[in-house]
């Protein structure tokens, strides 16, 4: 695989795939945080979650044309404000879906994975019904267009390291939110403690419901990062569920760091062996470490320290 190449070749092409995983990191790392924080902090297993994210890149798509039709001046500044517009988007059907149908369902894994399939199968047909079955693509800025030009082999893409200095603000966000401030104190009192959180004074349904909401609208800016790296399409998110999942379970379910390690460490292992294999290859060679590791060490790469 590698004898057809010289050395500099190799750097360089290692060089350029894992420049160019960047923004497959970006999806990675900002779907399986809002995962992670659903899956991990809650137990729900939310098999609709690809869905918040096309949610999120329809609403970046209608911003892209809105601003471009109305407000073509201010069309340098619209995918800030289209990343607000799919966090707001995404959390606010999150908080409804919360709700009305997985409130119910706590404590219950399969029952929420079958609801929340059954809940994928409509938000799919919703989007195809409201924004039709064709993919859509996202028009970008001049500025976010083109590349840094490191050496006369190796270029950065401008979009990928702007999609990934978001994921690294929104990880850190999160990071703030979960063990920086009261509520997330709430959050983990709920996960170790929920009859004695509720006992003290804690609106356990309130924490669940925000706790939910605050995943899918992750999931939202996530859909506005893939807006860099594919189009979109109603069924789009269900490519990345099961990579989402990986990395969740890789990384460890309720640890931020292992979720972003995992998502780093994943995505780059697709991005280069894409280059000298097929995509579907490169998934399985990927899935057969991955399943190797958690054989040695099932509890992923950061052990959980919430749980007891």
């Amino acid at each position: 695989m590698f004898a057809d190449y010289s050395a500099a070749e190799l750097t360089s092409i290692f060089a350029m795939q894992g420049f160019a995983g960047l923004s497959l990191f970006s999806v990675f790392v900002l779907m399986a945080l809002g995962l992670a924080i659903i899956f991990g902090q809650m137990g729900v297993i939310n098999m609709a979650h690809g869905e918040f994210m096309i949610l999120g890149a329809y609403v970046t798509w209608l911003t892209s044309g809105f601003f471009s039709s109305h407000l073509p001046g201010l069309f340098a500044v619209y995918f800030p404000v289209a990343i607000l517009l799919a966090f707001v988007a995404s959390a606010l059907l999150g908080g409804a879906v919360e709700w009305l149908l997985i409130r119910h369902l706590y404590k219950r894994p399969l029952d929420t994975l079958l609801a929340t399939w059954g809940l994928s199968l409509i938000l799919q047909q919703a989007y195809r019904s409201i924004f039709g079955a064709r993919e859509v693509g996202v028009r970008m800025p001049d500025w976010m267009m083109g590349s840094y030009a490191i050496t006369d082999m190796i270029e950065v893409p401008i979009n990928g390291l702007f999609v990934m200095g978001i994921s690294l603000l929104t990880a850190l966000g999160v990071y703030l939110l979960m063990y920086r401030s009261s509520w997330g104190r709430k959050v983990r009192a709920v996960v170790q403690n929920r009859p004695m959180a509720g006992a003290v004074g804690i609106n356990t349904q309130q924490v669940d419901r925000v706790t939910f909401a605050l995943g899918c609208g992750i999931a939202g800016i996530a859909g506005s990062a893939f807006t860099m790296i594919g189009s979109t399409g109603p069924t789009a998110g269900q490519l990345y569920i099961v990579d989402t999942f990986l990395v969740v379970v890789f990384g460890g379910a309720q640890s931020l760091l292992g979720t972003i390690a995992s998502a780093f460490t994943i995505s780059q292992a697709q991005s280069t062996m894409e280059f000298f294999l097929s995509g579907s290859m490169a998934k399985v060679y990927t899935l057969l470490v991955v399943v190797g590791i958690l054989m040695v060490r099932p509890q992923g790469l950061f052990a959980s320290r919430i749980r007891h």
